[in-house]
């Protein structure tokens, strides 16, 4: 494990990644208790205002991003200037995909059911970076042979494969596993494989004249929703705070 962690995290080419990551998660954590403590009317903090304009903390996430993300591309991936750009990347990230479903729905639901989609959004991104840093490579070029990585052809079409099979998983109205699937192949195939989710693009294409298809995909979205809905619910409450009831 320690010999793991060692060679495939914090080897010098993916400690500014290490450190970004762990920036992102640390702000996003940090800002969730913020305002979830401005939220409830306690400690010293509150909103930041401009006149009759609230500054979202999405505003410096941006300006933050742009920095650090600038500064890593002409610095590099070694030394401590990298190292301090990966750090202000990882805090600007933290700040705008914590405010991602304000993005998304150009509306303030920061505290509505919409708003669980930002929390959501975050530990996806933790997720793909944690996998990243330990030595996934995108669309499975990792697993291919040396042999493989001299042959173009044969990489061209690895490739080719795994990004349809994304794809499919995608139309079919499974982006988690989409994107899951860009890092860990075997994931899309089992996405591409199993039946769409109702109403998706594939399942008003394919499934029309398929009454079965139709009834069995509203039957697994039905057990899938009381399985893994509400559990997924109160992590995301437990992280990032419970929403508004909405008012009659």
């Amino acid at each position: 494990m320690g010999d793991w962690f060692h060679r495939d995290i914090v080897e010098p080419g993916k400690l500014p990644g290490l450190l970004a990551l762990a920036s992102f998660v640390l702000t996003f954590l940090v800002t969730r208790v913020i305002t979830r403590l401005i939220r409830a009317g306690k400690g010293p903090f509150g909103n930041v205002s401009t006149g009759s304009t609230h500054i979202h903390h999405v505003v410096p996430g941006v300006v933050l991003t742009v920095i650090g993300g600038f500064g890593a591309v002409g610095t590099g991936r070694h030394g401590v200037v990298a190292g301090v750009c990966a750090v202000i990347f990882g805090v600007g990230v933290g700040l705008v995909l914590d405010e991602f479903a304000l993005i998304l729905h150009l509306d303030d639901v920061y505290w509505s059911e919409q708003g669980r989609q930002s929390v959501e959004v975050v530990i996806l991104a933790a997720a793909l970076a944690l996998l990243v840093l330990g030595g996934f490579s995108p669309l499975g070029v990792d697993s291919l042979s040396s042999d493989q990585r001299q042959n173009r052809g044969s990489a061209i079409a690895t490739l080719v494969v795994d990004f349809f099979f994304a794809l499919i998983t995608l139309v079919k109205g499974k982006p988690r596993m989409a994107l899951i699937g860009v890092l860990v192949p075997f994931v899309a195939l089992i996405g591409a494989i199993r039946l769409a989710r109702p109403g998706t693009p594939w399942a008003k294409r394919f499934y029309r004249r398929r009454p079965k298809a139709r009834a069995k995909a509203l039957l697994r979205e039905y057990h899938h929703e009381v399985r893994w809905v509400r559990p997924r619910q109160r992590v995301q409450d437990w992280i990032g705070g419970a929403p508004d009831r909405p008012t009659l």
